[in-house]
């Protein structure tokens, strides 16, 4: 089986390399995320890559198991791999970071000790990326909560320019997109510009303000009120996995359904 059979095109790039460092590399997300970077589908398939995988001590093991993965993988795009625990390593003249490492929330565990304990985290790292990134590095936090915690990193960055992080609260508003899309029966697509503000708790807010379906503002597709500033939130708010200090919890699945006291 050759390269063309397998639609593979190893064709030298003349792209200028980046550097990519994923942290919390040793979790599930991270074994999903690594192919996708290394095999060219998020950066494009002619941008080498170098790969910087970030994770406890504990977890190197795992990561050296990851790292012999893509070795069989032999993706053309990827130039190398460095598996690390230092913050130095991993961010040194990084051009991309994402950040999916973070403190999970355990069983009783109040807010402010998860709050707590990443805040740690993420200053940590921010103070490491000051002094070992470009300033030209773009970051992803992935890790909930999700917006505190890119504020506690670009915070403790001020080199790199606040627009350069950003931070993601993709599952709500995937979820947000479902509903709305099921309601009006209209194809997923065609619903755009949802907002979810806050972070993914049962704090956030969907807001469909500035959404459209088909084109048409969402209030003109959909006009049962009640949904709309009712069964849509607390739907959206329902599926949430940290409000266990907030109401009554049900697993379903992994997901937890919180209804409110």
């Amino acid at each position: 089986i050759n390269a063309e059979y397998m639609g593979i095109l190893m064709i030298p790039s003349e792209k200028t390399p980046l550097r990519v460092c994923i942290t919390g590399a040793a979790g599930q997300i991270g074994y999903s995320l690594i192919p996708l970077v290394a095999s060219g589908d998020v950066f494009g398939s002619d941008q080498p890559i170098h790969l910087n995988l970030l994770d406890i001590e504990p977890m190197m093991s795992v990561l050296k198991g990851t790292c012999m993965e893509l070795d069989d993988c032999a993706y053309p795009t990827l130039l190398s791999v460095t598996p690390t625990s230092d913050y130095k390593v991993a961010f040194t003249d990084i051009d991309v970071g994402i950040f999916l490492g973070g403190f999970p929330r355990k069983a009783g565990m109040e807010r402010k000790e998860l709050m707590s304990k990443n805040c740690g985290i993420f200053k940590g790292q921010g103070e490491a990326l000051n002094l070992h990134a470009k300033a030209t590095t773009k970051i992803l936090v992935v890790a909930n909560p999700a917006n505190t915690n890119c504020l506690v990193l670009s915070t403790n960055a001020p080199k790199i320019p606040k627009e350069n992080f950003s931070c993601l609260t993709r599952l709500d508003h995937n979820r947000a997109l479902s509903q709305l899309a099921t309601k009006s029966k209209a194809k997923l697509k065609e619903v755009k510009n949802v907002i979810i503000w806050g972070n993914h708790s049962s704090t956030q807010y969907p807001d469909v303000s500035h959404a459209t379906i088909a084109d048409k503002p969402v209030k003109t597709v959909i006009t049962d009120t009640k949904f709309l500033q009712e069964d849509f939130i607390t739907t959206c708010l329902l599926y949430t996995s940290d409000a266990a200090d907030e109401g009554l919890g049900v697993d379903l699945g992994g997901r937890r359904i919180i209804k409110k006291k």
